[in-house]
């Protein structure tokens, strides 16, 4: 057996379950009230008759009752019947002749109720008394013929018509309640599907309020301002990358045509040496490259605690350099983070330094605030203010870096902020006496996860 088909509308959905729920509870009340009524209805003739019938059954016990039973309204039928079935004295709606009710009432139980309903439908609630516990003792009768009310179904079809009006403005009410809360949705789902990658400057609108469909809104327009700036990104890295490259590539293509095409004029083994130091400079590029995808892109590994001075150390000895290099780092400065990329954030800087240090290299490690300072300073000729930030930019180099180091890639120092960044902590350049004066600092932890 298939199951029901769900509305593929939200508003449709809670509209259909509002109206089902409603006439759920709806129907159970109004079976309840149904029944309710009808049982008090009953109940107060049931008394009505019972008074009647006591005031005519003392009457009957003392001999005083008159041939016509007078009636009080409404309990209009009265009857006093022996033991034959046979009616003694009635009142003037009540048959003289035929009982109401065969009803006789037991010795022990002389009050007894009845409804009495003949072949056409027309019922009698009634009450029968006996007059006395003997034998042959008379009953008293009265009763009420059955409202409109309980004999027809008109209760019923009041109370069905309740519900129905109840459910139904019930699950109007809903649909224009969802209706108006989902109208920001649909206008947020507008929006969005306005926004293509060419062009990320649309927003969402925002409702007012700070309910959970203003947060969403809100969240939406960062997450696209984000996107945004992502892609502006990616845009110019791609721009500027294959400018990066092209370059090189064109003067190796060049050179390689020339040596074909004059190979009498072109020194062969030059020309060789040329590519291969160009061919070096381009594979520096695409591993940088490849690093950078990676740090933005792949999932971090694991961090593990690392003595930051241990490592600073055996970083500055690791490889003979030409500048003398002095280090100032004590033990046990502990960090959580990824050796190999802390690795070649101080390779980067002591390469930096090196290529522009004048007599020397200064290599400080120290705990500043509530982490750990690595402070990388060279002799040189130092940065400008306006091209401290400028440095960080991938594949800028200024024209003292250029002319020290033709080869370099020019994102050595992008890399390294980018890997500060993903430790959580920063890499800038700071002013220094002389030289250029770079610091990594990255926060002390606790504990690695």
């Amino acid at each position: 057996m298939s199951p029901l088909p769900r509305p593929r509308s939200i508003r449709a959905r809670y509209t259909a379950v509002a109206a089902g729920f409603s006439l759920i509870v709806l129907a159970v009340l109004g079976a309840t009230l149904d029944l309710a009524i009808r049982y008090r209805i009953q109940s107060n003739i049931f008394d009505q008759a019972e008074r009647v019938a006591s005031q005519w059954s003392a009457a009957a016990r003392n001999g005083v009752v008159p041939h016509r039973i007078p009636a009080y309204p409404p309990v209009d039928l009265v009857q006093i019947v022996d033991a034959h079935q046979r009616v003694l004295k009635s009142s003037r709606r009540a048959s003289a002749t035929t009982p109401l009710s065969r009803l006789r009432p037991p010795p022990d139980d002389r009050f007894q109720r009845q409804i009495e309903c003949d072949g056409s439908g027309s019922c009698v609630i009634l009450e029968a008394i006996r007059l006395t516990p003997d034998p042959d003792a008379s009953v008293v009768y009265a009763g009420i013929r059955e409202p409109d009310l309980l004999a027809t179904h008109r209760l019923d079809y009041t109370v069905v018509a309740g519900i129905c009006l109840i459910t139904g403005i019930a699950a109007w009410t809903t649909w224009v309640l969802v209706g108006r809360t989902l109208r920001p949705v649909e206008a947020i789902r507008a929006r969005i599907s306005e926004i293509t990658v060419s062009d990320l400057s649309l927003r969402v609108p925002v409702p007012p309020g700070r309910d959970e469909i203003t947060q969403l809104a809100t969240t939406a327009n960062q997450t696209l301002s984000q996107l945004e700036g992502a892609v502006e990104e990616q845009r110019q890295f791609a721009s500027t990358t294959s400018h990066e490259l092209r370059t090189p590539i064109a003067g190796l293509r060049m050179q390689l045509e020339e040596a074909l095409r004059y190979p009498d004029e072109v020194d062969a083994q030059e020309t060789l040496r040329t590519a291969l130091s160009t061919t070096d400079r381009l594979e520096a590029i695409v591993n940088d490259l490849l690093l950078l995808a990676r740090l933005r892109s792949a999932d971090p590994a694991p961090p593990e605690k690392i003595d930051l001075g241990e490592l600073v150390v055996a970083e500055v000895n690791a490889q003979h350099r030409p500048v003398p290099t002095k280090v100032h780092a004590p033990a046990g400065l502990r960090i959580c983070g990824s050796r190999m990329q802390l690795i070649r954030v101080v390779d980067n800087l002591l390469t930096n330094a090196q290529r522009h240090a004048e007599t020397s290299i200064e290599v400080t490690v120290a705990p500043v605030e509530d982490g750990v300072a690595v402070t990388v300073a060279d002799d040189g000729p130092g940065i400008p203010p306006a091209y401290r930030e400028r440095v960080f930019e991938r594949f800028v180099r200024l024209d003292d870096g250029r002319r020290r180091d033709p080869g370099g890639s020019g994102l050595g120092l992008a890399i390294s902020r980018d890997i500060a960044r993903a430790h959580h902590g920063t890499l800038r350049v700071e002013d220094s006496r002389r030289g250029a004066r770079f610091v990594l600092w990255l926060p002390r932890m606790g504990a690695c996860r």
